[in-house]
């Protein structure tokens, strides 16, 4: 299953026979979790929920505050409470839950009235939850040139960064690679994705930059991560290739990407976005200790 499946279901049931070998003992109160270890001062880490949506969400919160981890990242605005039980946040909300999410973008006038409605609902909601950023996308590029999606994606970005300065949120646009996962998308390098938000001029309105997505259309990362930083407001991972474990089976050296991510001042969170192959949380659980600095 990929993140644009994903979508479509959040909020279904995951109830799985499994889930109960992944949940933590339930030995205290709703929200108590173990000790959190400190694996890292620099970096504020988190987990996506669509890849582990097999562990019941209070289950993932558990594992998750107990591994140290400080957010559960692209949740619907119906759990944007939950986590907040154990301790976490909702790093990344979604604005509103559809299944064209990803093609249906800025870069398309069309799409305007939509897509603002959306964060006009979500925005306030998001200030109310303490959920500091929401997604949103460039959409498929269907024909349009960049310059003409950057005009597009300008304006409509306008019509909200106003709402999100004075409620304290981020809108972040995401970069997503056209090569494997998402053909036609519009937003697949960087710098498409830092002339828009160069031009909408807010605060509050930022990259999510995803390293999968990144390394596979333009490596690198690094450099661009450097050189892209005061534009960017979000981190996913992901190993390439595959969309794996951050391990010796794919190409980044994730530990040293972290250190830059750090070393630039990011102030946000950097959230795990990888399919797991062996036992999930064992998985996350090395993420972790690879992305300390």
């Amino acid at each position: 299953m990929n993140r644009r499946e994903a979508v479509g279901l959040l909020g279904a049931a995951a109830l799985d026979s499994q889930a109960q070998a992944w949940a933590r003992p339930r030995t205290a109160l709703k929200g108590s979790v173990a000790p959190s270890p400190r694996f890292s001062v620099k970096l504020r880490q988190a987990v996506c929920r669509w890849p582990f949506e097999r562990i019941p969400l209070p289950d993932l919160c558990r594992a998750a505050a107990g591994m140290g981890l400080a957010a559960i990242d692209l949740l619907g605005p119906d759990d944007w409470g939950r986590v907040r039980d154990y301790g976490l946040v909702c790093s990344m909300g979604y604005p509103a839950i559809r299944r064209d999410f990803i093609a249906t973008g800025f870069n398309d006038r069309a799409n305007h009235a939509l897509l603002v409605g959306e964060l006009e609902s979500a925005i306030p909601l998001a200030a109310r939850h303490a959920v500091p950023n929401l997604i949103a996308m460039f959409g498929n590029r269907r024909g349009r040139s960049d310059a003409e999606a950057t005009d597009n994606c300008v304006a409509g970005l306008a019509r909200i960064k106003g709402l999100a300065e004075a409620n304290g949120v981020t809108v972040c646009l995401e970069l997503l690679n056209s090569k494997v996962d998402h053909p036609d998308y519009q937003g697949d390098h960087t710098a498409f994705g830092v002339a828009v938000v160069r031009a909408v001029d807010s605060p509050r309105v930022k990259l999510l930059f995803d390293i999968y997505h990144m390394q596979i259309m333009e490596g690198d990362i690094i450099r661009t991560i450097r050189d892209a930083h005061e534009h960017i407001g979000h981190f996913h991972t992901g190993g390439v290739p595959g969309r794996h474990e951050l391990d010796d089976t794919q190409e980044l050296n994730y530990h040293a990407i972290a250190g830059a991510i750090a070393a630039t001042g990011f102030a946000g969170y950097v959230a795990h976005e990888f399919v797991p192959t062996r036992d999930p949380l064992t998985s996350l659980r090395d993420a972790v200790r690879t992305c300390a600095v």
